[in-house]
């Protein structure tokens, strides 16, 4: 977010001791239920990027409660990298969007869009798959961190109807989902044989 005109820091501290003030109960509660809150890294919003959940989470003592509701076109919008934000909040992500976009700026508009229609700006949601988000590398990396909450298909596109983005993603994010091997393909030292001789074919 571009801060403009800009705030002392007092008044951005200030800020997010009153978020915590007012969510803080709400987590303790969630807490009680054994429920999580997750909390949509969102263009616009209070959390809106790695660095103001952080703070957020400072403010809150870090709630084991204060989860992310993980969507990639957000990050797109924000030239975020949605891989990396995976790699250092994966324990906290307890929901996925699964949505598009892209980010396509000309000499006009970027990312904040000049005030055009969400068809006309350089930044829009996009039907999955027509959109700029690797997909199979975000599925990829989440399978790798264990992820097991829902992948949420989200229709949104500025161009194609919706019901049409849920006939075709449904689908995609079938294919998309995949079970982690179990040992590695070329794993023979872990097939049970540790004689460093045989492994290595030397005679005794």
């Amino acid at each position: 977010m571009c801060q403009w005109p800009q705030r002392p820091d007092s008044l951005i501290d200030e800020a997010f001791g009153e978020l915590a003030k007012r969510w803080k109960p709400i987590l303790d509660a969630f807490d009680e239920a054994a429920v999580d809150v997750c909390y949509e890294i969102h263009t616009g919003e209070d959390l809106h990027d790695g660095t103001s959940f952080d703070r957020f989470l400072d403010a809150t003592h870090h709630h084991p409660r204060a989860c992310i509701c993980f969507d990639p076109s957000h990050f797109v919008l924000q030239q975020l990298d949605y891989l990396l934000f995976v790699d250092h909040y994966h324990e906290r992500i307890k929901i996925f969007h699964v949505k598009d976009a892209e980010l396509r700026p000309n000499g006009k508009q970027g990312v904040y869009g000049g005030f055009a229609g969400w068809r006309d700006r350089a930044g829009r949601f996009r039907a999955l798959g027509d959109g700029q988000v690797d997909f199979k590398a975000l599925f990829t990396k989440l399978a790798l961190y264990d992820y097991s909450g829902w992948a949420t298909l989200e229709s949104e596109c500025a161009v194609k109807e919706a019901i049409i983005c849920a006939e075709e993603g449904a689908p995609r994010i079938r294919d998309f989902i995949l079970p982690v091997a179990a040992s590695d393909f070329d794993d023979f030292a872990g097939a049970g044989n540790t004689d460093p001789k045989q492994i290595l074919g030397i005679g005794r």
